[in-house]
């Protein structure tokens, strides 16, 4: 696997697992406790997910949740400037990553605010909102790899394949397409949640270390999903303690980052599932 990762010229090694912290600059993702709205919510988000010992945050202002509503690039790129000049302002030296699937919001958040790393839950543009496919466009690499090789920065790359199999074909297609276009740091996300019934979401989980035929770093974002609190029989706000199962499994599966709303919980299971190695 390729263990760093080069985030604004510092390599950032991923062979001990790294936790993300979420910051939702939204008014309306699915989870309640995620949503920071005002200056001093996005300042104590920002300084919680640091102390906690969060080593990445990830900040969205386009909420991505089953029905969520369309939401303009002018208004999701005026979400996001308000959010990362006090991210910049709490945490100058944070790495940050960017939850888009816009290529003028990517350009904008690295070129302005020096964000590290795009986060893409569109798998390179089949879809914006969920389900709903983007406009096409001439070119044979899809516009957010081709802003990702401009930029020079890491790319997320999430599937929304329902199964392992179809999963590793995608990939494998989709990984050439931005080694070709000179992307170098690409770290995998099996989009859970995304495109999956509950069993498909589960049967990946249990099949995910074959992910690492691929030999790069993986992202698991499950924190508090419906795959989670729809087996539990309960909601998000209920969910944590199934989260940090998951995540103790999603470990043991090879996972390199978990992409968390409780960091200090996603810390702890890192600490105590790498003692276990």
């Amino acid at each position: 696997m390729q263990g760093t990762i080069n985030v604004n010229g510092r390599l950032m090694d991923l062979s001990t697992p790294q936790v993300m912290g979420i910051l939702n600059v939204t008014p309306d993702s699915f989870y309640a406790g995620s949503r920071k709205q005002t200056e001093r919510e996005i300042a104590d988000r920002t300084n919680q997910i640091i102390a906690e010992g969060g080593t990445m945050i990830d900040i969205g202002g386009f909420s991505t949740r089953p029905g969520a509503p369309e939401v303009s690039e002018q208004e999701e790129m005026e979400r996001l400037r308000n959010g990362l000049e006090i991210v910049r302002r709490e945490q100058p030296e944070a790495v940050l990553s960017v939850d888009t699937f816009r290529p003028d919001v990517a350009r904008m958040a690295v070129e302005e605010y020096g964000v590290a790393i795009i986060n893409d839950v569109s798998e390179g543009g089949i879809t914006g909102i969920v389900n709903t496919p983007l406009e096409k466009d001439d070119s044979d690499y899809p516009a957010i790899f081709r802003m990702v090789a401009h930029l020079g920065v890491p790319y997320i790359l999430m599937s929304v394949k329902p199964t392992i199999e179809t999963m590793l074909m995608s990939f494998a297609k989709e990984v050439q397409q931005l080694r070709d276009l000179g992307v170098k740091d690409i770290i995998l996300d099996p989009g859970f949640g995304f495109g999956k019934t509950l069993d498909e979401n589960y049967t990946l989980l249990s099949n995910m270390e074959r992910l690492q035929a691929l030999d790069l770093p993986l992202l698991v974002g499950v924190s508090r999903k419906s795959m989670i609190f729809k087996l539990l029989g309960t909601d998000p706000t209920g969910s944590l303690n199934g989260t940090s199962v998951v995540h103790t499994v999603a470990l043991q599966k090879g996972a390199n980052i978990l992409r968390v709303h409780d960091v200090k919980e996603a810390v702890e299971v890192v600490k105590i599932v790498t003692n276990i190695k």
